[in-house]
């Protein structure tokens, strides 16, 4: 079941200039951080308050990774495996199917669709915390 929000994703061009933006300027709080695939880059959940969550994607200096963009919306979900399926059965394309993983301190299951218009959906379930 979907209840609301749980961030939106957003590629940024400079990790650092970002995290000052919405860290220091707009008093956000990190809530979690996690590596980038194998890079030596990570990426940076940031908390705005009320249900106002950004997640940080860094994508480098090349001209077409260096366009800041949303990159998807992430769903809270309280069953991956069904909203999951559920959205297939509407007619999305799945992207990932459900896995459970641990991003940082948090264990999470989540799963990726496309939408009609190739916008990115993810179904995401905190499960709990590592430490």
């Amino acid at each position: 079941m979907i209840h609301g929000y749980h961030h939106v994703g957003l590629y940024v061009k400079n990790i650092k200039d970002s995290l000052a933006f919405y860290v220091d300027g707009l008093k956000g709080k990190v809530v979690s951080s996690f590596p980038m695939g194998q890079s030596d880059q990570s990426i940076y959940l940031v908390d705005l308050g009320e249900n106002a969550v950004v997640e940080l994607i860094p994508r480098g200096t090349d001209k077409e990774q260096a366009n800041p963009r949303f990159a998807h919306i992430a769903l809270a979900s309280d069953e991956v495996d069904k909203d999951y399926e559920l959205a297939l059965k509407a007619g999305a394309r799945s992207q990932s199917a459900p896995r459970e993983m641990n991003l940082g301190d948090m264990q999470v299951v989540s799963a990726f669709v496309q939408g009609p218009d190739h916008e990115v959906i993810e179904f995401f379930q905190v499960k709990g915390q590592t430490q």
